[in-house]
């Protein structure tokens, strides 16, 4: 039986008109990323890797539709993107929490967002509490929780309001790395309970190998599909040296030789 396919990209291209510093008061054309063309499938997670200036958050806001294409079109389940949308969540670096609120209250605002009736509100706000690991913590507010906690509270909120899919913008990046180690895993065992298709931006590649079925490498200047390489690692929330890994150490190479091709060279990964 074939996948089901959920997100399509086709020759996605988006220009921003910019100031040219050769000539006053005049502007430019810079292309973002260019002719973009790939297909996640539902329940897929995909992770993206390239080297700044790639284009990876720029894809991640047209798929949020917060902007639109200059040309080409984003497709999920055949239906053009043509703005935000409560089919996606989207989880950024930063927490984006509501310091008035707490970590319950937070949940709750995906919730009403959804329409979900307020007698509703404490059992399903349980459920991702309890799904994120934080059931104990639910009154307390941002300023008292740990980053890693804001960062569990900010999926639960994304996660409450039940999006098809889910976007995560570099979401570890700020944390420290055992902390990063054990959100990684979290994500995955919610990916696995949840079933939900997952797009992940990330600049590392073992972490990017770590989530990914499949790691899309992007290329830069402008942003392009440089090459799509499948993970065909097993058990991984199982495997405690999951680096060690044939499969891990071989995609994770693969990845690495990619982002150190020549056209590579001089940008910052």
């Amino acid at each position: 039986m074939s996948a089901l396919e959920k997100i399509r990209f086709e020759h996605v291209t988006k220009t921003f008109a910019i100031r040219d510093e050769t000539k006053k008061r005049s502007t430019k054309t810079f292309t973002a990323i260019e002719d973009i063309n790939f297909v996640v499938n539902e329940g897929e997670f995909i992770t993206l890797v390239g080297p700044s200036g790639c284009g990876k958050s720029t894809l991640l806001d047209l798929l949020g539709g917060l902007t639109k294409p200059t040309r080409g079109r984003i497709l999920i389940e055949g239906k053009e993107i043509t703005g935000p949308g409560l089919d996606r969540g989207t989880v950024f670096q930063q927490y984006a929490l509501f310091p008035w609120k707490t970590a319950r209250g937070n949940i709750e605002f995906g919730l009403e967002a959804k329409g979900i009736s307020k007698r509703e509100w404490k059992e399903k706000g349980d459920y991702y509490l309890d799904l994120v690991g934080l059931i104990k913590f639910a009154d307390r507010y941002p300023h008292e929780l740990s980053g890693g906690m804001k960062q569990r509270v900010a999926i639960a909120r994304s996660l409450a309001f039940n999006p098809d899919v889910l976007l995560l913008d570099e979401p570890f990046a700020a944390l420290d790395a055992q902390t990063r180690e054990t959100l990684q895993s979290e994500l995955l065992r919610i990916w696995k309970k949840t079933g939900k298709t997952i797009i992940f931006i990330t600049h590392g590649i073992d972490e990017a190998v770590y989530l990914g079925q499949r790691v899309v490498v992007l290329s830069p200047n402008p942003g392009s599909v440089r090459k799509i390489v499948d993970i065909s690692l097993k058990n991984r929330l199982e495997d405690a040296d999951i680096h060690s890994n044939p499969e891990f150490v071989r995609a994770r190479h693969e990845v690495w030789s990619l982002l150190h091709e020549p056209e590579f060279l001089g940008a910052n990964i």
